[in-house]
């Protein structure tokens, strides 16, 4: 992590009474330095050396924004900027965040804090902040035009408000939205709670990150702002897999995931191997009486969710989104299925003119995560990942909680693969398989049917041609 310090020409005085305004040059001088990340790696929890103590947050693929006291109110600064994002090895993305990364800095305060944050603009267009979920004064809810001017290309504007209550929140802009949060301008803020809570239980490890989404055409970096649906990368906290890190956990840990949604869909997020309970939504700790036993929680647009577990299971459990698309990286939305297809007088013949040629999609999509084949540089591949037992054949949302008996209180580090205990790995069988019970038949219908064809038709393969219109 590098500092610098920013120097920006600008007019006006800073006024308490609205949500934002520009600083002088003399009021410039005396901001909290800017801290820059330039790393996409997970960064140790920021131990809080002011201020109330809590337990501090991991942010997956991130860090935390450093603040300083002044005079009892905890001041950060923000600055809204085009970063570089390495969203996997050898795969990066030209987007818009904060202090050097998309997302940006996760903000830590506790709950009845008085924080001011500086924001300052080197976008090429205005800009805002919306501290999402947050109970403030009205003038500082950063919607630009409703709330508070814009934020202008070179000027740096001052929110300030006390931390109502404890829970995970969000900040992203309120100007030119579909712009800015499509170039990945979002990032995470915890307030926790300023001693015993009757709804928030302590934890041994605090996890927290944002789902964002891109349509970044193989071969380019920058992604389309004007998509709605199709997209093709699927993230967490602006990596894919197998850039994401894992989760490294002791076994026995109480362990505490807060992961928000600001992509343009829901995302079912599944764990293997262990039950959690929602423990908290963007509005607040949910009550123990509303809490159930559960594998798979949605997360919907806009919204947070707070699930704890006991890894009490040793091993590498996976941990995705349950929508199969979102565990794949630069999807093609008009590629035909081809499976049962018989390519091979058709893929000699093209092999004659493209000697490169594939078959793509016969026997299913596993294929094409073990496959040689060329791609356009600075492109994320479709399916990846190597795990002790081969190709994993995934991408996008997907990760794994890696749970350890040895591994140390605070050690986040990563173990290793999981040596399974003799006897405890699904194997293929010597010999023979016994035969399976099959069934045969539809069954009975539930109703008569009407305007059948006199004989049964067969189903012929051909290859279909685009969406068909949907």
């Amino acid at each position: 992590m590098n500092n610098r310090r920013n120097f920006l020409s600008g007019a006006g005085a800073i006024t308490g009474a609205i949500a934002a305004a520009t600083v002088s040059k003399v009021a410039m001088a005396a901001l909290p330095e800017p801290m820059l990340q330039t790393k996409p790696d997970t960064m140790a929890p920021l131990m809080p050396a002011t201020g109330r103590p809590y337990n501090p947050v991991v942010t997956l693929n991130g860090w935390t924004l450093p603040w300083r006291m002044n005079n009892g109110v905890k001041e950060f600064h923000l600055v809204a900027e085009p970063v570089v994002r390495e969203m996997a090895p050898g795969f990066k993305a030209h987007l818009w965040g904060y202090n050097g990364q998309s997302p940006g800095p996760t903000i830590e305060v506790v709950e009845g804090d008085r924080v001011r944050i500086f924001v300052t603009n080197k976008l090429p267009e205005h800009t805002s902040i919306h501290w999402h979920g947050q109970r403030l004064p009205n003038g500082m809810d950063g919607v630009t035009g409703l709330t508070q001017p814009a934020i202008r290309p070179g000027k740096t504007f001052v929110y300030e408000f006390v931390a109502r209550r404890p829970g995970t929140f969000m900040y992203h802009p309120h100007a030119d939205e579909m712009t800015q949060m499509a170039m990945g301008m979002m990032g995470s803020w915890v307030t926790h709670p300023k001693g015993e809570h009757p709804l928030i239980d302590k934890v041994d490890r605090d996890f927290v990150f944002l789902l964002n989404a891109y349509d970044i055409e193989p071969g380019s970096a920058t992604p389309k702002i004007m998509t709605m649906l199709d997209f093709n990368l699927w993230s967490w906290n602006s990596r894919v897999f197998p850039g994401i890190d894992s989760l490294n956990v002791r076994q026995n840990d109480k362990v505490r995931i807060r992961v928000g949604n600001l992509t343009m869909t829901n995302h079912p997020m599944h764990l293997h191997g262990h039950e959690f309970q929602v423990t908290g939504t963007d509005g607040g700790p949910t009550p123990r009486s509303a809490r159930w036993p559960e594998v798979t929680t949605d997360v919907a647009v806009g919204q947070m969710r707070q699930f704890e577990f006991l890894a009490d299971e040793e091993g590498d459990w996976a941990f995705h989104c349950h929508k199969s698309h979102h565990t794949m990286n630069a999807m093609g939305h008009d590629v035909p299925t081809m499976i049962g297809v018989d390519h091979k007088d058709v893929a000699k013949k093209i092999t004659r003119l493209i000697p490169d040629y594939m078959v793509m999609g016969e026997r299913g999509m596993a294929d094409m995560s073990e496959m040689e084949m060329p791609i356009p540089d600075n492109t994320a591949r479709m399916m990846s990942g190597k795990g002790p037992f081969g190709s994993v054949e995934m991408g996008g949302m997907f990760s794994v909680i890696k749970v350890r008996k040895g591994q140390k209180a605070g050690d986040y580090s990563n173990p290793g693969w999981f040596k399974h205990p003799k006897g405890t790995v699904a194997y293929e069988l010597a010999g023979d398989a016994p035969d399976a019970p099959r069934l045969h038949g539809a069954g009975a219908a539930a109703l008569p049917a009407e305007n059948m064809p006199a004989q049964n038709i067969e189903v012929q393969v051909r290859k279909p041609t685009g969406h068909s219109g949907h």
